[in-house]
């Protein structure tokens, strides 16, 4: 049955979108070349890149997927979240400097400052690809299916290619800062649209904990499952979540652009830790409330359909309306990340648009061209994605396959002084296929491992590769390999100014939580 909106809730919904334009028309104004376009004319401050970092991250797909599986499988996806505010310490304490001091563009410019060019360009191509059709199409599809309950005479793809054209346009037209700002506007509404879903759910029980307690069994209210748990066993938790998290704060360019545009080492890293921190909320603003939607709506078939389900059926007019702009704010937040940051690894890495690099805004003028591109094969595979079980499953077991080469040659690379361009180019390679190789293994029925297993064994197994190929190098660059001095600020400063004190408020904050929901 479709839902309706009140009047109120539509007039919030264009509020937002104003706003959103509002910026992206400002801040075009401004953008004068591709380093503005590309990095924010590398300007932005902790703030800016800690609410970024978890707008972008807390997309359409997250926010449906989390709600959908702790509906159906209890709050252990909320894994994911936890285990990111652990990895931004190590972005904060390892990535940040290596990145900054090197003063590359892109991710994978790093990796040719390691390994070589061949690394850089499969790693770019593989970011690419995946930015577009798992991170952009999932978006878009994600947010087609909330939009199909209230207009259910749009098909899929009619509002997979809206959203695509409203976040690409003002993605093309203002770049990295368009995106952070907007960013910001949209953690606001997307938290305190989370959270009015969190206080609706919790009043069915009439806020009691002792009723939820009742209601929902132990298995669906435990992060830490068995073993042979068929969701999230806990040896997942310990390897496979880990490296997905790394992978994707680390090295993955549509995150990471935020830290390459920071106007210092410091704001840098004070913005990784306090995106730490904000990965904390999805447990109890998100997750929880998904596990406890079972007394709200006792029966959903498709357990993509509960967040929305849930705003249609539990939330007065004007507040529907603040949801769905904080649902828009996620997919918006997801697409124009990563159509900006693939647009700067075409431009960057692959060269396109370089016969105009002399040209008075040559590589501006790419950069926005190959972003509508990219937007528009976006929205063309989004509604693919309906033959998949699950919106979370598609995109978990995608990374799953690529990730594990990628991650071991970041951490033997970042800590170790072995290995070149062949070594890591065959290691890449030679995971990838072996990934491919269990995920067909995984479908045919023959492997039985759950993909985060999966992901600890392939990442084992392509780090020992590496380290049986690669000799010691002494040619390395200054900077280019991770060394402990750089953990430590530079000016040192007062403790509360030194990231290293909320870095360790970050670890226990997620520590304690972790334990109350053991």
């Amino acid at each position: 049955m479709a839902a309706t909106l009140h009047p109120v809730d539509l007039a919030v919904l264009f509020a937002y979108f104003a706003v959103v334009v509002a910026i992206g028309w400002w801040v075009a104004r401004h953008t004068e070349d591709d380093e503005d376009l590309f990095l924010a004319g590398r300007s932005l401050g902790w703030g800016v890149i800690g609410a970024s970092l978890f707008a972008s991250n807390i997309s359409s797909t997250t926010l449906i997927g989390l709600t959908g599986s702790a509906y159906t499988h209890g709050i252990a996806v909320a894994n994911y979240e936890w285990m990111a505010g652990l990895v931004l310490v190590v972005v904060a304490v390892v990535l940040v400097p290596v990145y900054l001091r090197t003063r590359v563009d892109t991710v994978p410019g790093w990796l040719e400052l390691r390994f070589g060019r061949g690394a850089r360009l499969y790693f770019s191509a593989i970011t690419i690809f995946l930015s577009i059709v798992v991170d952009t199409a999932g978006g878009l599809y994600a947010g087609a299916l909330v939009f199909e309950a209230y207009l259910p005479s749009l098909q899929i793809w009619q509002t997979c290619l809206a959203i695509a054209l409203f976040a690409g346009v003002y993605t093309a037209a203002g770049g990295l800062r368009a995106v952070v700002l907007t960013d910001v506007l949209q953690a606001v509404v997307l938290l305190v649209g989370s959270t009015c879903i969190a206080v609706y759910v919790f009043a069915a029980y009439d806020f009691s904990w002792t009723a939820v307690t009742e209601a929902v069994p132990y298995d669906k209210r435990s992060l830490i499952r068995p073993l042979d748990d068929p969701q999230l066993p806990w040896l997942g938790t310990l390897t496979g979540v880990p490296i997905l998290g790394f992978w994707y704060w680390a090295t993955n360019q549509y995150i990471t652009q935020r830290i390459l545009g920071a106007r210092s080492e410091d704001h840098a890293r004070w913005g990784a830790t306090l995106g730490g921190f904000l990965k904390l909320l999805p447990l109890f603003v998100m997750v929880l409330p998904g596990a406890m939607a079972v007394v709200v709506l006792p029966e959903v078939d498709n357990a993509d359909q509960v967040f929305p389900l849930l705003v249609g059926t539990l939330l007065p007019p004007g507040v529907t309306g603040l949801v769905l702009a904080g649902l828009v704010a996620a997919i918006m937040s997801s697409v124009d990340s990563t159509l900006n940051s693939a647009s700067t690894l075409l431009v960057k890495d692959f060269g396109v648009g370089a016969r105009h690099a002399d040209e008075p805004g040559g590589l501006l003028g790419a950069g926005r061209w190959t972003t509508l591109a990219l937007m528009a094969v976006a929205a063309a595979w989004a509604p693919m994605i309906a033959s998949f079980p699950g919106l979370f499953t598609y995109l978990q077991q995608a990374f799953a396959i690529f990730v594990p080469p990628v991650v071991a040659i970041f951490l033997l690379g970042l800590f170790t002084h072995r290995g070149d361009g062949r070594v890591a180019l065959t290691t890449l390679v030679a995971g990838h296929v072996l990934g491919v190789g269990f995920f067909a293994a995984a479908q045919a029925g023959v492997l039985h491992l759950h993909f985060t297993l999966v992901a600890g064994l392939a990442t084992a197994l392509s780090a020992a590769l590496f380290l049986a190929l690669a000799r010691p190098r002494d040619d390395l660059a200054p900077d280019v390999a991770w060394r402990p001095d750089m953990a430590v600020p530079r000016p040192p400063g007062p403790w509360w100014r030194d990231y290293r004190t909320w870095a360790v408020a970050s670890v226990v904050a997620t520590a304690v939580s972790v334990v109350a929901f053991w």
